[in-house]
């Protein structure tokens, strides 16, 4: 019974093997019945066309049979349990009549089935659909039943149609073959059913049409044993026939090879060196080196056409080779050595080539980045240095030096670049096969060389130059250090002029005092002098700076001015600074011998005319502290403030009455009687 005669019948799907087994490893058969009345004679033909698909020794291991009864009547249910016993009575081992959710008459339904259990000849339960899982493993039930095995029914069923037609067609195919001895059809045949095979292997074990996968089915059921003896049978038949067909084919196979071979060496050895002995230059910049190398790709995209043969041939006597036929070995092999030799002595010509285009390329780039450092360093030496300071100068110097540093390690790689080009030439393989490439070689060396002996004088220049400009900068920065010192000491010298008029304005307390302050005062009019020295000579070095530089210092017209200013303003205060002590010694030195007791000069101390000079002398100091430093300028400036100066002056009336009052004492000696 083939299943394009029950189609109709078997689209029903009124039973299917699913593919799942029991736990004694025997199919199980599924009964879906629904609510409409099951045609008794459609299922019992759809019975006996799925157990005709599996081997005896899938039948032996026995059956059990799933009755779905949830969408159906008791009576339908008894019927199709009674039908098993006429149809695969031997067969069945266990049959499960899934029941509805609302239960038959459970008198009749025990009645039935435990009565009639031997009879039968095979065990029948009654089983809920989530309860199926005590007697089927899950893995083994399908969807319907709360299971993971997926089957497709149509897809099945298709696979059927295409077995069976497969058997028919390949039987006759098989006869032909034994009569026919022209292969074409035959070929075109068994490629068909070789196809055949392979959809039905692909969809049996890696998925079905629609890509899930599924394999309901052991080989028994899917017939693979007779698919492969069919197709052996084919096979063996056409092995025949292509064995006469090879004999035949592989003269004309080694004729065709032996001619792409030469013309493979031909054009290498003809126009393709033809190419390569026209191409030996090197460029003179890196545009004409890219021009070559473009020149050259286009050479090598024409190699590549030919070297693709040649890699598709080199394969096809290679599988000659591994054919062993003794008698085509040697001349194979000659071949295929020639070929070889021939695509790889050009391959190695082209890669030379490319790598010396390359190392040209590289050459003058370091070439041209070299030659626009040397033109920035050389710019930067023909502006003239008007920076605004030291410290600019100092930047300018520094990045100078960076520039000059930066040009050395240009020169450095141009010369190992040069060095890498020259010896690449050096060892250049001959391509025209002995033609000598001297005279050639000789114009890519002199020009190699001609660019390192020009960047080399270039940096030469520009290293005289870096050294003039640097000991011109050099002497800028003195300059510039002698202004800013100059200044300094301008500084220096106020600040000194601002201390004295300020700090320096104790007189003393009596001479001896007054004598330390006038020797320490004399020591800081030291210092100022040397102030005022330093930054006259400081001066002076900048004129003999800027003389030798050409240059105008700025020195001339506002530190000097101001240097003379200072020190004028500061040897004026210092000089009224030294009357001032002085005049202080001279006034306590003489106090202090009219107020000591001294019986052995009664008659200096007497002397009128010394209280006088004392006199004279404090009225003069008094006077000399209320009056102000007068400058060269006319302007003037007081010592220290008022207070000060008053303190200072309170100190000198107090001696003045304690001379007024020794004075007394002595006109008068009657009245310090009186008063004791």
């Amino acid at each position: 019974m083939e299943a394009s005669v029950i189609l109709p019948i078997l689209k029903k799907k009124l039973a299917f093997l699913s593919g799942g087994k029991d736990r004694r490893s025997g199919l199980i058969l599924t009964i879906p019945l629904c609510l409409e009345q099951t045609n008794m004679d459609e299922l019992s033909v759809t019975l006996d066309y799925l157990l005709s698909i599996p081997s005896e020794k899938c039948k032996a291991r026995g059956f059990t049979v799933i009755v779905d009864g949830r969408k159906s009547q008791w009576n339908v249910v008894k019927t199709v349990v009674l039908m098993l016993q006429n149809v695969v009575p031997a067969e069945v081992s266990l049959v499960c009549v899934v029941k509805p959710d609302e239960f038959w008459d459970k008198k009749v339904t025990h009645f039935c089935f435990w009565k009639e259990k031997d009879r039968l000849g095979f065990e029948v339960i009654l089983v809920s659909a989530n309860k199926l899982t005590r007697y089927i493993e899950p893995c083994q039930l399908t969807e319907d039943f709360g299971g993971s095995l997926t089957y497709d029914h149509m897809d099945w069923l298709n696979k059927r149609l295409v077995f069976e037609k497969f058997t028919k067609e390949s039987t006759s195919l098989l006869d032909e073959l034994a009569l026919i001895n022209n292969g074409k059809d035959q070929s075109v045949g068994l490629y068909f059913w070789h196809e055949l095979l392979s959809e039905l292997q692909q969809r049996r074990f890696n998925g079905s049409d629609g890509g899930v996968s599924w394999s309901p089915m052991d080989d028994e059921l899917l017939a693979q044993p007779q698919v492969m003896k069919l197709l052996d049978s084919l096979r063996e038949q056409y092995t025949r026939y292509q064995e006469v067909c090879r004999q035949r084919s592989k003269r004309t196979q080694l004729e065709e090879i032996q001619q792409k071979v030469m013309q493979v060496v031909n054009w290498l050895e003809g126009p393709g060196s033809e190419q390569l002995r026209a191409q030996w230059g090197i460029g003179d910049s890196i545009r004409a080196s890219q021009a070559l190398q473009q020149k050259h790709e286009e050479i090598e995209s024409q190699h590549s056409e030919w070297f693709a043969v040649y890699v598709e041939l080199n394969q096809q006597i290679a599988a000659l080779l591994n054919a062993g036929d003794e008698e085509d070995l040697v001349e194979l092999k000659s071949l295929q050595q020639q070929l070889s030799d021939v695509c790889y002595r050009q391959a190695s010509q082209l890669e030379f080539r490319q790598n010396l285009l390359q190392a040209a390329l590289e050459f003058h780039g370091v070439a041209q980045d070299l030659s626009q450092q040397l033109d920035g360093l050389l710019g930067m030496l023909c502006v003239d240095v008007a920076p605004a300071d030291g410290a600019s100068i100092q930047q300018t110097l520094k990045l100078l030096e960076e520039k000059l540093k930066s040009v050395d390690v240009g020169l450095q790689g141009l010369r190992e670049k040069g060095q890498g080009l020259l010896d690449q030439i050096s060892n250049q393989a001959s391509w025209a096969y002995g033609k000598d490439v001297t005279i050639e070689n000789k114009e890519n060396v002199d020009h190699i060389q001609g660019v390192m002996e020009d960047m080399q004088l270039r940096k030469q220049r520009c290293e005289d130059m870096v050294d003039v400009r640097r000991l011109k900068m050099l002497q800028m920065v003195q300059l510039f250090k002698c202004e800013e010192d100059a200044s300094q000491a301008v500084e220096w010298l106020s600040e000194l002029l601002d201390a004295l008029l300020k700090t320096h304005i104790r007189l003393g307390d009596d001479a001896q005092e007054t004598k330390v302050l006038l020797e320490k005062h004399r020591k800081f009019v030291d210092v100022a002098q040397s102030t005022y020295d330093y930054g006259r000579q400081l001066l002076q070095a900048t004129v003999v700076l800027c003389q030798s530089l050409r240059c105008t210092s700025r020195s001339s017209g506002d530190t000097l001015p101001r240097l003379n200013r200072v020190w004028k303003q500061f040897t004026v205060a210092s000089e009224e600074r030294v009357h001032r002590l002085e005049m202080a010694i001279a006034f306590h030195s003489n106090a202090e011998k009219i107020l000591q007791d001294c019986p052995e000069e009664p008659e200096a101390m007497n002397d009128e005319e010394q209280f006088e000079e004392i006199e004279a002398i404090g009225k003069s100091l008094l006077d000399r502290l209320t009056i102000p430093v007068v400058y060269p300028d006319g302007t003037e400036q007081y010592f220290g403030s008022p207070s000060d100066m008053a303190s200072t002056a309170e100190h000198i009336r107090d001696r003045m009455k304690l001379v007024s009052l020794k004075r007394q004492q002595l006109r008068h000696p009657e009245m310090v009687t009186t008063e004791s």
